[in-house]
């Protein structure tokens, strides 16, 4: 597995159209491999995530991860980068092959939290599936969608100094964007904070698979780094 970090000038007209839809950058990433190359292994899938790399706005890391490497000069091509600021890739197999239970570490996640909704029984679909797919939109909701699944995914949240879980949730999105002539609405959330690993194998698959749903739009890649590590 690799990690790929590109930064993307959203102060420039190029760059701020690429960021602005998930889509076209979906269809970015997938152009960077070649056709034969792998987007699933054991170890994970292709993930990716935009985060703001300075804290002003005004440029973001594009994270991609990968079973392969990604040809970063067509994503360069179609968003444009900062002069002064290259691509980097590396060797993501070490992180996941040290992780292990007992370890903490700070964490950033951008999700979709999302829950089904039950139909009225006398309103059953064609394919028998009952419900459908809602955003959560309040805070508390987002916080408790991820609470509630760190368990599953191998870790759980630490206390802060107050005793309060270290869990911040910013960055809370209503996403629209154009695919195939229609328009996909996603809720969005990032998820920054320190975690505890529980299940070592577990959480391996989630930094390696991602967490919750619309992974192909910028959700679910999970990055940590060393707690005494500056973002």
């Amino acid at each position: 597995m690799y990690l790929t970090r590109i930064p993307i000038d959203i102060s420039h007209r190029k760059g701020a159209q690429f960021a602005s839809s998930p889509y076209r950058i979906h269809a970015a990433v997938e152009a960077s491999f070649p056709e034969h190359a792998k987007r699933v292994c054991e170890s994970g899938r292709i993930l990716w995530r935009l985060d703001d790399a300075n804290g002003r706005g005004d440029c973001l890391w594009l994270y991609v991860l990968s079973p392969e490497m990604p040809d970063c000069a067509s994503i360069v091509d179609q968003a444009g980068t900062p002069t002064d600021c290259e691509p980097q890739t590396k060797l993501y197999d070490n992180v996941l092959n040290n992780v292990s239970c007992g370890q903490c570490w700070q964490f950033r996640l951008k999700a979709n939290p999302v829950r089904k909704v039950a139909r009225d029984k006398g309103n059953v679909p064609r394919d028998g599936i009952r419900g459908s797919i809602q955003g959560h939109v309040t805070e508390a909701q987002q916080r408790t969608w991820l609470l509630d699944r760190a368990c599953a995914h191998g870790f759980e949240i630490m206390p802060s100094a107050s005793g309060a879980d270290a869990l911040s949730v910013s960055h809370r999105y209503r996403e629209q964007f154009k695919r195939d002539g229609g328009t996909v609405t996603l809720v969005t959330a990032q998820y920054d904070g320190v975690l505890k690993v529980t299940d070592a194998q577990q959480f391996r698959k989630a930094l390696g698979f991602g967490i919750g749903r619309a992974k192909g739009f910028g959700c679910g890649l999970l990055t940590i780094a060393p707690i005494s590590e500056t973002r």
